[in-house]
């Protein structure tokens, strides 16, 4: 009898579940769209384009303007973005600068649609509330020079305010890797 560890059949059921292969061997060989990425690396079950999950979060999830691990930050449809993007928190490195793990940013291999893991994202915004964002690309081997517009971060834990029980999401154990280099994504924040 063969043995499948929780951790792959987990991995197995939540990557076939984002849309890429179920034989892949890590959440981080997904090739597709953010929103079924971000779904399946943070848990929070949102469905819709990437821009509508803050909507779409009301009465399910929590929201606010401050960065969580596991966390969904979500960019607002814009012209640059014409259905938004969702990324998951994968670390918080300073009260303004964060890494993400997404999918379907920076070309890879002259595709869009790969994974990337803990990439530097800041806010940029004039407050200080995370409304505007800064994003590292990987063509320009930095943060791009675009600034775009966010709603806010969808916490996994429920919002109990409706008084009806709603699952609290887990995120992916590959949210993270197990060296983030956090010296390089201040670097690329105060560049």
């Amino acid at each position: 009898m063969v043995r499948v560890s929780s951790h792959f059949l987990w991995l197995a059921v939540a990557v076939s579940t984002a849309g890429a292969p179920a034989y892949a061997a890590s959440l981080l060989d997904y090739v597709g769209e953010c929103v079924p990425f971000a779904r399946a690396a943070s848990g929070i079950q949102i469905y819709g384009d990437a821009w509508t999950w803050w909507d779409g979060a009301e009465g399910k999830y929590r929201r606010g303007d401050t960065p969580r691990t596991g966390s969904v930050i979500v960019f607002r449809k814009s012209a640059r973005l014409r259905l938004g993007h969702v990324a998951v928190i994968s670390r918080v490195v300073t009260p303004r600068v964060v890494m993400v793990t997404h999918a379907n940013w920076s070309r890879q291999n002259g595709e869009r649609g790969h994974a990337e893991q803990d990439v530097t994202l800041t806010d940029v915004s004039p407050d200080n509330d995370w409304s505007e964002v800064r994003v590292w690309y990987r063509d320009m081997d930095g943060l791009g020079s675009t600034i775009y517009p966010v709603y806010g971060f969808i916490y996994g834990a429920p919002d109990k305010s409706l008084g009806r029980a709603v699952a609290k999401a887990h995120a992916a154990p590959e949210l993270t890797g197990d060296d983030p280099d956090d010296v390089g994504a201040l670097i690329d924040a105060y560049r």
